[in-house]
């Protein structure tokens, strides 16, 4: 959700700047500030809160100077404060920075160990303070800034100067989005477009593993390394629908790409890596007491349900809850047994399904707690719910739900891992490795969604086909019957999701040399036995598709196609596998010329029963 501004040029850089975070104020924040360059000296101006305040401070103590960089935060490491507001400055250098530094921790031990003091309680500051440190050490700004990226591990966006001079920012690129744009004897640097566009068309975006170097008269694009790289600049021509599209061709594919932003942005000021926790005080009015709670329900309709049933095996690992998983329809007539012993967790992206808004209010009426996660701030279930816990997945506008799918699997991992925490199930050790393996989940992500042309080209080879079967086991079944919907959803093609385990008991009449089969097959404990389920589908001519963290040479042998993706934490892995699965839907869709945004027969929120 934050939000990066930069300028180098003649006119007068702290307007600009602000003007251009306005702009970007639709991603949400909590803090904001900017720094310029003011004759070789930093200067820094950071406000909690709105725009206006920082503005404010401007008007009170203005700043010069035609070289800055400016940010929205929305707190990650450290709650909101003027003193863990972007811009950080360590001795020389100033940065701002988009993202998750994941091994922050161990570098900060490191710096610390070698007398550096730290200011805030932010990832960020690592950056700044590793870059000077290399400066004392007689690099020079280039250079220091190259080997301080190189230290880091997670997903980020960068973008930093330093004392003394006054012809360069550096930013830096991977999995976090960059964009600069050009123009005369001035350029600027952005996280989105819509910053820039008051100043120019002309833009260049940068890709993974990119430096720039932007001044006055240019950029120069490099690797990590320095060795040159050709990014050709281009012009926006967009009108109003395409500039939302960011220039995707449909907002699905959009939305697809928007998942490992959407994941950061989810845990963003909710997780605590040092404590080996995580922060919810939108749980408060819950109490603290979680073992009140004898079992919890999950409802919820369609996708939603998908992430209820993954739901359920998180918080019956991490929590040790019993935990039951209902359709919403299905929850307002069965009677269920509901009181102040039970939690009723409502699963909505848009907050206004009828269904799960009335097992809400059956849940209410029966003495139940109430706890809603949804994207839509204020919506009619999250204002009926005892607590709220928001995805802040952004606008997802195709009918087909995917960054909605998986940031609501983000926030029940973030749910699981803290009632499990308050519960004591597992000690702070423990802890920290779950909320680590969460924080590397977005640029395992971004590896994922390298495969798009390989999965392309496999839409083109089986999109023909008049049905799809999708097997997973344990955690992943649920991501199997998620896959077969979308592809049922925007291609319609009739698919159907099944446990591996229960193939035989029915679905294996089906398979011939005609069915694609789908399976999910990371590398858990489940695997070998996966694996002999799909002897069965080779048996019989079944034309395989794996998806799979472990692309061993006796599942190439058996397989027609495998698809790799990074291997995760199991728990994690349902998020990792919606990926390509949510791609092959896409791309068949393409195949078979169906209208992808706006599927037949479908509406984004279900507003009747």
């Amino acid at each position: 959700m934050c939000g990066i501004m930069g300028y180098i040029g003649e006119q007068e850089a702290s307007r600009i700047l602000v003007d251009g975070l306005r702009r970007l104020e639709y991603r949400g924040y909590d803090s904001a500030g900017v720094a310029t360059l003011v004759n070789g000296s930093i200067e820094v101006r950071r406000a909690v809160g709105k725009l206006d305040n920082l503005e404010s401070l401007l008007r009170e103590d203005p700043l010069a100077g035609s070289i800055g960089i400016g940010h929205t935060r929305w707190a990650t490491h450290g709650p909101p404060s003027e003193e863990n507001a972007h811009p950080h400055r360590a001795g020389q250098v100033v940065v701002i920075h988009n993202g998750i530094i994941e091994n922050f921790l161990e570098l900060k031990e490191e710096l610390v160990a070698k007398g550096r003091t730290f200011q805030s309680e932010t990832d960020t500051e690592v950056i700044s303070q590793l870059i000077d440190e290399h400066m004392s050490e007689g690099l020079d700004f280039t250079a220091a800034a190259q080997k301080a990226v190189k230290q880091l591990e997670g997903s980020f966006a960068i973008v930093t100067f330093c004392h003394g001079d006054e012809n360069r920012l550096l930013t830096f690129k991977t999995a976090t989005p960059i964009v600069i744009g050009l123009g005369e004897g001035e350029n600027f640097v952005a996280s989105d477009v819509p910053a820039i566009l008051e100043h120019t068309r002309d833009v260049l975006f940068l890709e993974d593993g990119d430096m720039a170097e932007v001044t006055r008269e240019g950029v120069k694009v490099t690797t990590f390394d320095g060795e040159p790289v050709d990014r050709p600049s281009k012009k926006i021509t967009w009108d109003p629908i395409t500039a939302q599209k960011g220039g995707f061709k449909h907002f699905l594919l959009k939305e697809i790409n928007e998942q490992p932003q959407a994941l950061i942005d989810t845990m963003l000021g909710r997780i605590r890596q040092e404590e080996g926790d995580v922060s919810l005080p939108e749980l408060d009015s819950l109490g603290s007491d979680w073992s009140k709670f004898e079992r919890i329900y999950l409802t919820a309709c369609g996708t939603a349900w998908h992430a209820c049933l993954v739901g359920k095996f998180l918080l019956e690992e991490m929590a040790r809850i019993p935990v039951d998983v209902d359709y919403a329809s299905e929850l307002r007539y069965r009677k269920p047994i509901l009181g102040p012993e039970t939690l009723l967790v409502a699963v909505s992206q848009s907050g206004e399904t009828a269904d799960t808004l009335a097992a809400v209010e059956e849940a209410a009426a029966s003495g139940s707690k109430v706890l809603s996660i949804c994207n839509v701030v204020d919506a009619s279930i999250p204002r009926k719910a005892d607590a709220v816990l928001y995805t802040h997945a952004g606008p997802e506008i195709s009918v087909a739900s995917t960054k909605a799918f998986t940031t609501q699997l983000t926030s029940l991992y973030l749910l699981s891992l803290h009632v499990g925490r308050a519960l004591g199930r597992f000690d702070e050790k423990a802890g920290r490795d779950l909320v680590h393996d969460l924080v590397k989940l977005p640029s395992l992500i971004e590896e994922a969604l390298t495969s798009q042309k390989q999965i392309a080209k496999i839409a083109k080879k089986y999109g023909h086909a008049s049905d799809f079967l999708y097997l997973g086991r344990g955690i992943n079944y649920p991501i199997a019957l998620e896959g077969a919907l979308k592809l049922k959803e925007i291609s319609y093609i009739h698919a159907e999701g099944y446990p591996a385990g229960e193939m035989k008991h029915g679905p294996i009449a089906l398979i011939d040399e005609q069915l694609p089969v789908v399976v999910l097959l990371p590398r858990d404990p489940m695997y070998p036995k996966t694996l002999s389920n799909l002897k069965e589908v080779e048996a019989r001519g079944g034309r395989i598709i794996a998806i799979t963290d472990a692309p061993t040479p006796e599942l190439e042998e058996i397989a027609w196609e495998v698809v790799t993706i990074p291997e995760a934490n199991h728990l994690l892995a349902p998020i990792l596998l919606s990926i390509p699965l949510q791609l092959l839907a896409y791309f068949v869709a393409i195949y078979r010329g169906t209208d992808v945004d706006q599927p037949r027969n479908l509406a984004k929120s279900v507003t009747v029963e």
